[in-house]
C-alpha cells in the first residue's frame, strides 16, 4: 500500500493543477445540485420491529384520511389574571381563532375546537386547541406556519397569553456560530503548531472543501433519499474534525521530509506513502463504525450513519490527492522562518528534548502509577453511567425563550404534564365478536391504572379499529409515563386473550419508548460488530495481538466515562447552567449507540498515528523502551493538535439550539478528551512500558496469515534505498534514506 500511495502522491504533486480542477468541479457540481434541490422532508421516524410501529401501520391501512403521520400543533391559552378562558370576550376570541386556523390553510386536516373537546383546565384559567395537518413538519409551508405563528397576535393584544407547541414548529437547527468557533480555534491550534500561516490554512482549506462536497451532496440527495434534517450537521461535523487532522498529518510529515533535506516532490510522495497509509486505516475505522449503524435496524440511524461515512471518505481521499497538490502550490513557503530554524535545531546533537520527549520518558519511569492514576480517574468519572436512563428529549428540553417551551410549561401548569405526551392506544376488533364491549374494556382498564384521563373509543368508518387516547400523569421522558405504557401492553394481552381484540399503543410518546427501548439492545451487538472488525484491522496494522487488544478496551474505558460525563451534565444537571442545558432528564437514546461509533473511528486514529511510529521503531531495532520515547518525539506534537482541533469543533456545537445537537457536541468533545489525553496518551505508553516485547508478539502462523499492508512503509523505504544507492541527501538518499519513516 505504501509503494502505491507514494506514487500517487508524486502523481498528484506533478499533476495539481489538474487535480485541484477536479475537486473545485465536484464541489461545483455539488453546490449546484444542492441549491437546485427541491426542499428536504423530515425523515420518517420508522422504528420497524417495535409495538408502536405496528399501530401506527395498522391505523394508516384502516384510516387512511386520519393523517397519522402529519404534523400537529396546540395553541395554548392562558387567561388574563382574574379571568377565564370561558368568559364570553374570551371565548369568541378563541373561538374565531379555531375559524382562522381551519381556513388559515389548504395543509390543515382538522382543528378541534377546546370547548367541544374538553380541552379547558378545570380552573378555567387555560385551554388549547389541537390542529393536525396532512403532512409532516419539514413538508409545511412558510405560509401554513405564518398562519400558525400569526394567529394568536390579535388574542394576546386582548390580553390572553397565546404559545404554540407541537412539531409543525420544527424547523432545520440552528447551530449559531457553532462552525466559526470550531474553525477559529482549529485556525489557532494549526499556526501554534506549524508556525506558518500557510501550512496552518492548507488543512483547513482542504478540510472545508471536503465537508462542502459531502454537504453539498448530502442537501442534494436529501429529498430524494429521505434524510432528516440533523443529517447534514452530523456530516459536517465529523467531516471538519476528520478532514482538519487527516489533512495535518500529511502536511506535518512533508515538513518533516523536507527538513531532512528532500526534494519537493519526493517529500510529497513520502508523506503520502506514510502518513497516508495511516490515513487509509484510521479512516476505514471511522467509516467501519458509522457504516456499522446499520445494523440498530432503524431506517433515520442508518442514513445518518452512510451520510457521515461518506464524508469521511471524501475526507480521505482529499488528504491522499488534493493535499499533496496544494503542497505543490504551496511551495518552500509550507515551511515557516520558525519551523526551519527548529528542525535544524532538533539535528545538534545538544537538542533540547521535546514535550513529547520528556512526557514519554516520565511514563517509562513510572509506568504503574501513570496507569492507575488513568485508569481510577476515568472509572471515578464514569460512575454516574450507571444511572443512564434513555429517552427522547420533548419540547421541555427547549430553551424557556422559545414558544414551545412556554406552551409545554402552559400545559403542564394547567392540566399536568402529561398533557403534554399523550398516548394512543390502538384496539383492533376485526377478531372480536363485540369490538365495542371490548374497546369500552381497554378504555376502563386503563383508568383503573391512575392515569389523568382517558378520551372514550373513537372508531373508524368499518368499525373494525378503535382509539383511544391517554394522557399520563408525569412529563412524556419520564420514568413514570414509560411504566404506563408497559401497564397498558400488559393489560393488553389479558384483554386479547378474553376478547379477540389486539391493544397497541403508539404514539410520540410510546415510539420513543421503544426507539430507546431498541437502541438500548443494540448497543452490545454494536460494540461487538465494530469492535471485532476493527480489531483485525488494527492486526493487520500493528502485526500484533495484544496491542489492539488494548486499544479497544483503553476505548470503551473513555467511552463508559464520557457516558458518566453526559450523565452528570444532562440527566443529573452538574454544570447544566454552563452548557445550556434547560431541563435535566434521560439522555437522548441514539446518542451513546452515535458517540461509540464515531469516537471509536476518531479514537483509532490516534493509535495508529501515534502507534504506528512506535512500532515503526522497534521493528528497525530500538528497544521497546525506546520505541515508546521515538514514537512521541515524532507523534505526540501532531496528535496532540489533532485532538485540540476536534474537541473545538465539537464544542462549538454545544451552543446549538437544539438539544439533541448540544448533547451530542458535548458528548463526542469529552470522550475525545478522555480518550486522546488519558488513554492514548498516558495509559497505553505505560501498558506497552509494562509489556515490552509481549506487546508486539504475534503468533507465527497467524503472521503467515496475515496480509503485511505495510503501513510502517517498510517496503517502500527498501526500494527507495535500492534505486538511490548512493545518493546525496539531496536527491532523496544518504542520512535522510536511513531515517526511520514517521507519521
Amino acid at each position: 500500500m505504501a509503494t502505491f500511495l507514494y506514487k500517487l502522491g508524486r502523481l498528484t504533486f506533478r499533476r495539481r493543477r489538474f487535480v485541484a480542477l477536479i475537486w473545485v468541479a465536484l464541489l461545483a457540481v455539488a453546490g449546484i445540485g444542492a441549491a437546485t434541490a427541491s426542499t428536504a422532508t423530515s425523515s420518517s421516524f420508522s422504528i420497524p420491529g417495535t409495538e408502536a410501529q405496528r399501530a401506527f401501520d395498522l391505523l394508516e391501512e384502516r384510516n387512511p384520511g386520519g393523517s397519522a403521520d402529519g404534523a400537529t400543533a396546540r395553541v395554548v391559552f392562558n387567561a388574563p389574571q382574574g379571568e377565564k378562558v370561558t368568559d364570553a370576550g374570551n371565548k369568541g376570541e378563541i373561538t374565531g381563532m379555531v375559524k382562522e386556523l381551519q381556513s388559515g390553510s389548504d395543509q390543515v386536516a382538522r382543528v378541534a375546537d377546546p370547548f367541544l373537546s374538553k380541552a379547558v383546565s378545570q380552573d378555567g384559567s387555560t385551554a388549547y386547541i389541537s390542529v393536525t395537518y396532512k403532512v409532516s413538519s419539514m413538508e409545511l409551508t412558510d405560509k401554513t406556519r405564518d398562519a400558525l405563528e400569526d394567529v394568536g397576535k390579535d388574542a394576546q393584544n386582548s390580553g390572553m397569553k397565546v404559545e404554540i407547541g407541537g412539531d409543525a414548529l420544527q424547523v432545520m437547527p440552528h447551530t449559531g456560530t457553532a462552525e466559526i468557533i470550531g474553525v477559529v480555534i482549529a485556525v489557532v491550534v494549526l499556526v501554534i503548531t506549524f508556525g506558518s500561516l500557510i501550512a496552518a490554512g492548507l488543512p483547513l482549506v482542504t478540510a472545508l472543501v471536503g465537508v462542502g462536497i459531502g454537504v453539498s451532496t448530502i442537501t442534494a440527495l436529501a429529498s430524494v433519499m429521505d434524510l432528516g434534517s440533523t443529517t447534514s450537521i452530523l456530516a459536517m461535523m465529523i467531516g471538519l474534525a476528520v478532514g482538519i487532522d487527516y489533512a495535518l498529518f500529511i502536511v506535518s510529515r512533508y515538513r518533516a521530509e523536507l527538513a531532512e533535506g528532500r526534494e519537493r516532490e519526493e517529500a510529497a510522495g513520502r508523506a503520502v506513502g506514510t502518513a497516508g497509509s495511516a490515513v487509509v486505516f484510521a479512516g476505514l475505522t471511522v467509516v467501519i463504525a458509522l457504516a456499522g449503524l446499520a445494523v440498530v435496524n432503524i431506517p433515520m440511524l442508518t442514513k445518518m450513519g452512510l451520510a457521515a461515512a461518506g464524508t469521511v471518505a471524501i475526507a480521505v481521499l482529499i488528504a491522499l490527492t488534493l493535499v499533496p497538490a496544494a503542497l505543490g502550490f504551496a511551495g518552500k513557503r509550507i515551511m515557516g522562518r520558525k519551523a526551519r530554524k527548529a528542525a535544524e535545531a532538533e539535528k545538534s546533537p545538544e537538542a533540547k528534548p521535546n514535550m513529547g520527549t520528556r512526557w514519554a520518558r516520565f511514563v517509562l519511569r513510572k509506568p504503574v502509577w501513570v496507569m492507575l492514576v488513568g485508569v481510577l480517574g476515568l472509572g471515578i468519572v464514569a460512575v454516574p453511567a450507571a444511572s443512564l436512563e434513555m429517552g427522547l428529549p420533548d419540547d421541555g428540553a427547549q430553551p424557556k425563550s422559545t414558544t414551545q417551551r412556554q406552551a409545554y410549561d402552559m400545559l403542564s401548569d394547567g392540566f399536568g404534564p402529561g398533557f403534554n405526551g399523550p398516548l394512543l392506544t390502538v384496539v383492533d376488533t376485526k377478531n372480536s365478536s363485540d369490538g365495542k364491549a371490548a374497546a369500552n374494556r381497554v378504555a376502563q382498564e386503563i383508568e383503573a391504572l391512575g392515569v389523568s384521563a382517558v378520551v372514550p373509543p373513537a372508531f373508524n368508518k368499518a368499525g373494525d379499529t378503535a382509539t383511544i387516547t391517554v394522557f399520563p400523569k408525569d412529563r412524556p421522558s419520564s420514568h413514570a409515563t414509560e411504566e404506563v405504557v408497559h401497564d397498558i401492553r400488559d393489560a393488553g394481552k389479558d384483554i386479547k386473550a378474553d376478547t379477540g381484540a389486539e391493544v397497541l399503543v403508539t404514539g410520540a410518546t410510546a415510539m420513543n419508548i421503544d426507539f430507546s427501548q431498541k437502541m438500548n439492545d443494540a448497543l452490545l451487538p454494536y460494540l461487538a460488530l465494530v469492535v471485532g472488525l476493527a480489531f483485525l484491522l488494527l492486526m493487520l496494522v500493528f502485526r500484533s495481538v495484544l496491542v489492539p487488544l488494548k486499544a479497544a478496551l483503553g476505548f470503551l474505558l473513555s467511552v463508559v466515562a464520557a457516558l458518566g460525563a453526559v450523565v452528570a451534565v444532562f440527566q443529573w444537571g452538574w454544570l447544566g447552567s454552563v452548557f445550556g442545558v434547560e431541563q435535566t432528564g434521560p439522555i437522548m437514546s441514539m446518542m451513546p449507540i452515535f458517540m461509540v461509533g464515531v469516537v471509536f473511528g476518531l479514537a483509532m486514529d490516534y493509535e495508529v498515528f501515534l502507534v504506528t511510529r512506535m512500532r515503526e521503531a522497534y521493528v528497525h531495532g530500538e528497544s521497546p523502551g525506546q520505541a515508546i520515547v521515538t514514537g512521541f518525539k515524532h507523534g505526540a506534537r501532531v496528535v496532540t493538535a489533532a485532538a485540540v482541533i476536534m474537541m473545538a469543533v465539537f464544542s462549538g456545537f454545544i451552543g446549538s439550539s437544539e438539544q439533541m445537537i448540544k448533547m451530542i457536541g458535548f458528548s463526542l468533545a469529552i470522550a475525545v478528551l478522555f480518550d486522546a489525553f488519558v488513554v492514548r496518551m498516558a495509559i497505553v505508553p505505560a501498558v506497552l512500558a509494562l509489556l515490552g516485547k509481549k506487546a508486539w508478539w504475534l503468533p507465527r502462523w497467524l503472521d503467515r496469515a496475515l496480509p503485511n499492508v505495510d503501513v510502517e512503509g517498510e517496503k517502500l523505504q527498501r526500494q527507495l534505498t535500492d534505486e538511490s544507492g548512493s545518493a546525496g541527501p539531496g536527491d532523496g538518499g544518504g542520512e535522510g534514506e536511513r531515517e526511520l519513516v514517521r507519521v
